[in-house]
């Protein structure tokens, strides 16, 4: 794996956006993974040394988060400039089509790429998002998203990371202890701390919470997806999930039992029907 980064120009002026590259085999086709909306590109290490044998996987940081640049106006943090943001760096990689995998607001990102005309996205796999995010879960995740807790060391961290992020599923405690590793970032004072700009949270919140209708780009999108859901996922309700497979794209759904929102993709079993779905 290599560090490499990539600068690109918001309304704000330009901002590094720093990536994993993990290289497969000569001429192998590239696998781009994006992920949650407080997470970072580290979440997919597992699943990009599962799948390097036979991809060029490339595991972005969106500004804001762990490696990347803070962006100097926090209401810059919105899907359009991802949306650019990713077009560069598609553009940097010097590639006519890739592969997307995404969690949840990497799994937008990846929906609103691959509803455009001429998109690049060959194959989409989407990990617990959708056509349709009820208010509910906007909620749930505005009560925690722009916290700036301050931990004086990484057991005291883990705790949080155990509670926060209790609905990836049953990790053990090997699994619980990456997480938090990747999760962290330390702080001039020797504390640690989230590894993503709380300001974040200024343009998720910055109108009242409502229903999210995302079912006009779902509609749009005419590659091969596969969508893959927490069983008890609240961002992703079962009955959105199983609409998808009967329009627009008709995804192919796979669920995980005893997950929410959102499986952590650290397990063989989780990671199996996203190979077989690139590989296939």
């Amino acid at each position: 794996m290599i560090e490499r980064s990539v600068d690109c120009l918001g309304p704000h002026g330009f901002h590094r956006v720093v990536y994993s590259q993990w290289d497969g085999p000569a001429g192998a086709p590239t696998l781009l993974c994006m992920h949650g909306l407080t997470r970072n590109g580290k979440d997919f290490d597992v699943v990009a040394q599962a799948l390097s044998s036979r991809y060029r996987v490339i595991c972005p940081d969106a500004p804001g988060r762990g490696r990347s640049a803070h962006l100097a106006a926090p209401e810059d943090y919105s899907y359009p400039l991802y949306v650019a943001d990713l077009a560069t760096l598609i553009a940097r990689l010097d590639v006519e089509s890739l592969d997307w995998l995404g969690t949840s607001m990497g799994g937008l990102i990846g929906m609103m790429i691959a509803a455009q005309p001429g998109s690049p996205i060959r194959r989409l796999a989407i990990n617990d998002i959708g056509g349709f995010i009820p208010k509910a879960a906007l909620e749930r995740i505005g009560s925690y998203v722009g916290l700036d807790p301050s931990f004086p060391s990484l057991e005291a961290m883990e705790q949080a990371v155990r509670q926060n992020y209790a609905t990836f599923g049953p990790l053990t405690d090997a699994e619980m202890r990456r997480l938090t590793e990747i999760s962290t970032k330390r702080r001039p004072d020797g504390s640690y701390g989230f590894a993503y700009d709380p300001r974040i949270a200024i343009a998720f919140k910055a109108a009242p919470f409502q229903d999210v209708d995302l079912w006009r780009v779902w509609d749009a999108i005419t590659c091969p997806v596969l969508l893959l859901r927490g069983e008890t996922s609240d961002v992703l309700p079962r009955a959105v999930a199983e609409e998808m497979t009967r329009r627009g794209p008709k995804a192919k759904l796979v669920e995980f039992a005893g997950v929410g929102h959102a499986p952590a993709l650290f397990s063989e079993e989780q990671i199996a029907p996203i190979r077989e779905f690139l590989f296939g």
